[in-house]
């Protein structure tokens, strides 16, 4: 079985069944995006209107599977408890990465970076589900992927159905909504007539089943799909992590969790076998990736590796001259920004990076160079006012948490509802039964935060306060990275949003999912 053969061998009845800162020329960027720089990117965006061809006769389809709250738990990654053959199989005739990491640990900020190639904190798209009701637009020359794409002659799709199976959810939660549209269709059935396409699939897991808007009246709120996920992991096989406490409660949603991972692969599998019943299997760059990381109470929200350590497999198909260099079946352990996605996809599409956009490209003759570090940002989500920044390198990871007396027990009422973990813990808590790192977890968060990734994956132990020289030397070159990479990049972060912005957030989290009886401020 030749490596191009395996990716499409799953019957479709199984399937059913089962510090690197932006160039010099963008360091006087500030909260206003100044002048000069509008000046740079309106007088260079006409002559980008036109697509810089390349060798290829024709252009390839573009397929983005986004993955809903995922760390890298997939099989082929070495988790445990799952079943994921068709990503394991996009994997192996593709190339996986093990070190990209999201610009933040919540979908709508990640999302507006990935979709415009800037990070969220340079465009004012930093705060959870902001800009929703307002005239807010995108700095000038900043623009959506697909408004790209679109000018270079693609087909741009959202796709939820294949058929009359779900796939996505035609999810958008960008903090832009003035820009026009953004895609030219939603039906699938449409991509085969009109290519060169770009279609993106936003898949249902791994999410709580929460947009009916009535968590508040359920005692539990069920998981996406957890009717039908194949139960792979059950409670008394899984092993969560030691953040957590040992109990019932705590693996059953680790169960849960693994399930989704389960039954988002049925869904690829659906999507890559309608990709071959149409013909189009041989002419599509595949990717897949996650939009931030892993649905679990120190997961998303927060900016450990938990929230922002995302999977990434690339697969490319055989009618398409692959990059330079390319090893189907390969492992990538460069440091990735998921924000490179865009400028690598504009270079799917034989476009050339549009002039000050912070995203690099990861692949092709004349790639940009490997990243040291991989920035992130967590600000405003939901009710919740947090400010924390991250540096993530090879081996360490360094976090500023910038509000004090702050952290994991802080009230998010989303988090309150329907993670189960976090209200045992904290009754756990009150009741000094809680050890080791899990009641360590309890406490307001320090300042600074310096992980050993290598040495310990689960980030447990802080190293700020080491004497080690190694350690000590880490902190100094990524606090200066973090120091020098907020002024360059214009972190608008640095200016809180007025409280009639916030407040409204209140009272639609509460009617939304309710407040917990031991918090006693305002509704």
């Amino acid at each position: 079985m030749g490596p191009q053969e395996e990716l499409w061998m799953i019957p479709p009845s199984q399937v059913v069944l089962s510090t690197d800162l932006m160039t010099k020329s963008c360091s006087s960027m500030t909260r206003f995006f100044p002048l000069a720089i509008m000046c740079v990117v309106l007088a260079t965006a006409c002559s980008l209107e036109t697509p810089v061809e390349q060798d290829a006769p024709r252009k390839p389809n573009i397929l983005w599977i986004v993955g809903e709250n995922f760390k890298l738990d997939l099989g082929i990654y070495g988790a445990a408890n799952v079943h994921t053959p068709n990503l394991d199989s996009l994997a192996r005739n593709g190339v996986r990465y093990t070190r990209v990491f999201s610009t933040s640990p919540v979908c709508a900020p990640s999302r507006s970076a990935f979709f415009t190639g800037m990070y969220q904190t340079s465009t004012g798209t930093h705060h959870m589900r902001s800009h929703r009701d307002d005239e807010f637009r995108l700095p000038p020359g900043v623009r959506p992927l697909t408004h790209w794409l679109s000018n270079a002659g693609y087909t741009t799709a959202n796709v939820s159905y294949i058929g009359d199976r779900q796939v996505g959810t035609g999810k958008l939660d960008l903090n832009f909504v003035n820009e026009g549209a953004l895609y030219d269709t939603d039906d699938w059935s449409q991509l085969k007539d009109n290519e060169p396409f770009f279609a993106q699939i936003n898949t249902p897991e791994a999410e709580y089943d929460i947009y009916d808007r009535k968590s508040a009246e359920k005692s539990r709120v069920p998981w996406v799909g957890e009717e039908w996920h194949p139960q792979i992991a059950t409670e008394e096989h899984v092993t969560p992590p030691p953040y957590y406490p040992d109990h019932p409660i705590v693996r059953q949603e680790w169960a849960r969790y693994l399930n989704s991972v389960s039954g988002m692969d049925v869904r690829v599998g659906w999507i890559l076998a309608q990709l071959r019943a149409d013909g189009l299997a041989d002419d599509t760059i595949i990717v897949f990736f996650a939009d931030n990381g892993r649905l679990e109470a120190r997961g998303i929200h927060w900016a450990w590796d938990t929230g922002l350590h995302v999977p990434m497999i690339v697969y490319w198909p055989k009618n398409v001259p692959p990059p330079p260099n390319w090893e189907p079946g390969s492992v990538n352990d460069d440091v990735i920004s998921l924000l490179d996605l865009t400028a690598t996809t504009l270079w799917m599409a034989g476009m050339e990076r549009p002039p000050l956009m912070q995203s690099r490209r990861f692949l092709g003759e004349g790639a940009d160079p490997s990243r040291t570090y991989a920035f992130g940002a967590r600000d405003r989500i939901d009710e919740t006012v947090l400010r924390i920044r991250s540096v993530r390198g090879r081996k360490y990871h360094y976090l500023r948490n910038i509000v004090p007396q702050q952290g994991f027990p802080t009230l998010n009422r989303y988090k309150e509802k329907c993670f189960l973990v976090k209200p045992l813990m904290r009754e756990m808590h009150a009741a000094g039964t809680l050890t080791g790192a899990a009641a360590e977890l309890m406490e307001p968060l320090p300042y600074e935060q310096l992980y050993d990734t290598e040495a310990d994956p689960h980030e447990i132990r802080n190293l700020a306060e080491s004497d080690d020289a190694r350690h000590r030397a880490a902190l100094e070159r990524m606090r200066a990275a973090l120091d020098t990479w907020m002024v360059e990049t214009g972190d608008l972060g640095e200016w809180p949003e007025p409280p009639e912005i916030v407040e409204p957030f209140v009272g639609e989290m509460h009617a939304w999912f309710g407040t917990p009886a031991w918090y006693s401020g305002p509704n």
